[in-house]
């Protein structure tokens, strides 16, 4: 198995979590810069039985990270270089992976490129770099990522962006760390990637490349562009969904589609992210636990997002600032968060744990043995080694997770 096989992610929004302001200027920036916050936190993701930290957006930015500016420079609101590299031997000394998100599909509308290439013109050297409409009304316009003005789509087919990511890449991995999660990876093109990652892969063979990949032919595009994985949105949705809306059927189904996709690739698993309402907000703290159990007891690379791990609840909603919920500020320690959460952590602890003690799981496919709307049993195996896994959500949540010998690896409710 390559290291990526036996990872467990523990994903952070850090510009959420060290409590930076997002909108409004950095005022009053702190003596200690705020990364080093995460440094105190790292036993904790230790002890989630998590060996990787998953990062968001590290660069500088105009506002919520995916708005860059400059992608060899930390972001200021969250410290500098030598803060980055502490993070880095921090997480060395912990044996913990570390992965960046690169947003290599889009700009701010006010990185310094977009302004010069609007500045001059079509025949500038950096016009090339952006798909502008020189003649629309009020003036040269940009195209802009799913209607956001404040975020310029890079033209991939330039060669310059494809140096650019290259070179952008290949830094930050000579600097320590292990891969990348590529934002918006749907809207570039398959072609882009598997011109790019053989140049990275060069230096540095056993980096991680994941696609984040709403939608769509998963393993078609794995295979074009070459990515490690991409986001495995439909068993995601399939998780909470059949746990409000007591269906299973929808993820038996989904089960299914994921054995096809294991027999290509890898895919990154999560039941939460940054960009996604909170699991316990879905469905409630006890149900969430059961979404942990699919996720812990089927194929894939899994990650767990920061406060999921606690039972924290939070809203996305479709407006400005409407992901502020679902990315907030961390207490300075562990020992700070509410107590009410220790049960669910005891929970992530012990499933995580079973996930580490039985490795093979990570290419396990699902075979159902009941199905009905409150109730799924489903055998994980990888051809010679077996769990079953019972879930039932009749009145209370409940899940049991059973050995090769039948005995109980994992018991919630009931």
């Amino acid at each position: 198995m390559g290291w990526v096989e036996h990872a467990v992610w523990w994903h952070v929004y850090p510009l959420g979590f060290v409590g930076a302001p997002i909108r409004e200027p950095d005022a009053s920036p702190p003596a200690t810069p705020r990364l080093d916050r995460m440094l105190g936190w790292l036993d904790h993701a230790v002890a989630l039985g998590a060996n990787g930290l998953l990062l968001g957006p590290l660069f500088a930015s105009t506002s919520h990270g995916y708005d860059t500016l400059d992608h060899r420079r930390i972001d200021p609101r969250l410290g500098d270089d030598e803060a980055f590299d502490r993070l880095v031997a921090a997480c060395r000394a912990r044996g913990l992976r570390l992965v960046l998100d690169g947003v290599f599909n889009h700009l701010a509308a006010d990185h310094p490129l977009v302004t010069r290439a609007l500045a001059e013109g079509p025949d500038g050297p950096y016009a090339g770099w952006f798909r502008i409409d020189w003649t629309a009304p009020g003036g040269p316009r940009p195209a802009v990522f799913e209607g956001h003005a404040g975020l310029v789509e890079l033209d991939h087919g330039e060669p310059a962006v494809a140096d650019l990511v290259a070179d952008v890449m290949t830094h930050w991995l000579d600097r320590g760390v292990d891969g990348w999660r590529l934002d918006a990876a749907y809207r570039v093109p398959a072609a882009f990637w598997a011109a790019v990652l053989p140049r990275v892969r060069q230096r540095h063979p056993d980096a991680w490349f994941v696609g984040e990949v709403l939608h769509g032919d998963y393993a078609g595009y794995v295979r074009e562009s070459t990515l490690d994985s991409v986001t495995q949105y439909e068993l995601w949705k399939a998780v909470w969904s059949s746990l409000a809306d007591r269906n299973f059927w929808e993820l038996d189904w989904s089960l299914r589609r994921h054995g096809d996709f294991l027999a290509t690739f890898l895919p990154q698993t999560f039941v939460g992210n940054h960009d996604v309402t909170r699991i316990a907000s879905r469905v409630g703290p006890d149900a969430a636990v059961l979404a942990l159990v699919v996720l812990m007891t089927v194929g894939g690379v899994p990650s767990v997002y920061y406060g999921d791990e606690w039972g924290l609840t939070g809203v996305k909603e479709e407006r400005f600032g409407g992901d502020d919920a679902i990315r907030p500020a961390f207490p300075a320690a562990p020992a700070q968060l509410p107590a009410e959460g220790e049960r669910i952590f005891r929970a992530h602890q012990d499933l995580v744990g079973l996930r580490r003690r039985h490795p093979w799981l990570v290419g396990a496919r699902t075979v159902a043995l009941t199905t009905t709307n409150t109730r799924y049993v489903y055998a994980s195996s990888d051809g010679s080694s077996s769990l079953t896994v019972e879930l039932d959500v009749t009145a209370t949540p409940t899940a049991r997770v059973l050995g090769q010998d039948g005995g109980v690896l994992f018991r919630w409710g009931g």
